[in-house]
């Protein structure tokens, strides 16, 4: 015991004496979870939030351009500044300028081409009904065209982003198309206008969306920028120790440190469980700091709380298990390098990869099926699986099962072919 105490406090003080690892291991985590949580929060709110700039020039010569721009305004999803002189070149030069992210030009036959379409959709229904002569309608109605608007944007706005404010838009046109084609058919039908009571019955919306996480228990887990960013930027940055860890054991094995310790029994396999231990707890410490800035610094930063999973032991044993991972990996990688630098770059460029792969700098199920059958071979993935499934479905142990098997077999994997390489140079 006092021989483990021993080489406990060396390991310590060697870690205390690596400013680079310690800088690596603590102070990057931090800046890591906070920078990409702000631009992942800042990117939430544009979409939800904020009101996007968009630029309106209404060319249209009836009165249907203006209830386009007034029910954009009522979405509240636009700040609209509309323009009738502006011509093509000074929109695109506005977009790409950044003025505005979005433009519109509504042509000058919006309203024309809306009232034929509408004119021709209530005489096809009357046709149907018996009321007018099917020969006559399809004859009026054959010299209708299309009616487009322009949609100018800039391109550095994102695929998924240009497709949800389109989608937006287009509700708000197809929502004036069916109001006017109700219009109409109410015309042909002798009306002067559509009847008060079922105008009233127009302008409710009768079907709601009740929008709601799947959530396992009575508990439901709210998602947010926080409780995406914080466990997978702690996970990806826990992994980085490999930097510490492996330098630390290419180091002494040049140094000459493991042969002497071969000549003091068990010493070698004390320093060895030494280094586990000593990095379990730093490793189990950047976890613990990074879920205490997220419950309780980020709040005051405008950022969204971190909420704890209810299922405490799940996470303790996720936790110590990806840490050990995390070691065990660092311990192969320190004892197969033959250099520090060797160590370094090969152990930062492979943790870099298992992050792409696994799905921690874009969610796997968005990635091709053959990248996600890849992927699982990051032992981040099945970290990453593991706290999401707590964070954001409140999972219980029965979802834990594939995440707590191929973490127990990586981390035996590691150490079988570490005991390998050190039973090879007669370490031990």
């Amino acid at each position: 015991m006092n021989k483990l105490k021993v080489s406990l406090v060396k390991e310590i003080l060697l870690l205390l004496s690596d400013k680079v690892g310690l800088l690596l291991m603590f102070v990057m985590p931090l800046l890591l979870v906070l920078i990409i949580t702000v631009v992942q929060d800042s990117a939430f709110k544009l979409v939800n939030e904020n009101k996007i700039e968009m630029l309106i020039v209404n060319k249209d010569q009836g009165n249907l351009g203006d209830s386009l721009i007034d029910n954009l305004a009522l979405s509240g999803s636009f700040n609209i500044d509309v323009s009738n002189e502006l011509l093509e070149d000074d929109i695109k030069k506005q977009t790409l300028n950044r003025d505005k992210l979005i433009a519109i030009l509504i042509p000058k036959n919006f309203t024309k081409k809306i009232n034929q379409n509408a004119e021709k959709i209530s005489n096809l229904m009357l046709t149907e009904f018996g009321v007018l002569d099917s020969s006559a309608v399809l004859q009026k109605n054959q010299s209708i065209k299309n009616n487009n608007l322009d949609f100018y944007f800039d391109p550095i706005l994102q695929e998924s982003f240009r497709i949800s404010i389109l989608s937006g838009i287009n509700t708000v046109l197809v929502g004036i198309e069916n109001r006017k084609m109700l219009q109409q058919l109410f015309t042909d039908l002798g009306y002067e206008k559509i009847p008060d009571h079922i105008q009233k019955e127009l302008g409710k919306q009768n079907v709601s969306i009740n929008s709601m996480p799947a959530s396992n228990g009575t508990s439901v887990m709210v998602p947010n920028s926080s409780q995406h960013n914080v466990p997978a930027w702690s996970l990806f940055a826990m992994f980085f120790m490999v930097i510490s860890l492996g330098g630390n054991i290419v180091k002494e094995r040049l140094s000459g440190s493991f042969v002497r310790l071969q000549t003091i029994p068990s010493a070698f396999l004390l320093t060895i469980w030494s280094k586990v231990i000593v990095y379990l707890f730093v490793s189990l410490s950047q976890l613990t700091i990074m879920f205490c800035i997220g419950m309780f610094i980020f709040p005051h930063l405008g950022l969204p709380e971190l909420k704890m999973p209810t299922n405490i032991l799940a996470l303790i044993v996720i936790s110590v298990l990806s840490a050990y991972a995390a070691i065990s990996y660092s311990l192969l990688i320190g004892v197969y390098a033959k250099t520090q630098d060797q160590a370094g770059g090969f152990g930062a460029i492979s943790i870099i990869i298992f992050a792409a792969i696994g799905g921690i700098w874009v969610p796997s199920f968005i990635m091709p099926e053959y990248m996600q059958n890849i992927g699982m071979i990051s032992p981040l993935h099945w970290c990453i699986e593991g706290y999401y499934s707590l964070f954001l479905k409140n999972g219980e142990w029965n979802e834990l099962t594939g995440t707590l098997i191929y973490l127990l077999l990586f981390i035996f994997g590691c150490q079988f072919f570490t005991f390998i390489k050190l039973r090879k140079q007669n370490y031990i």
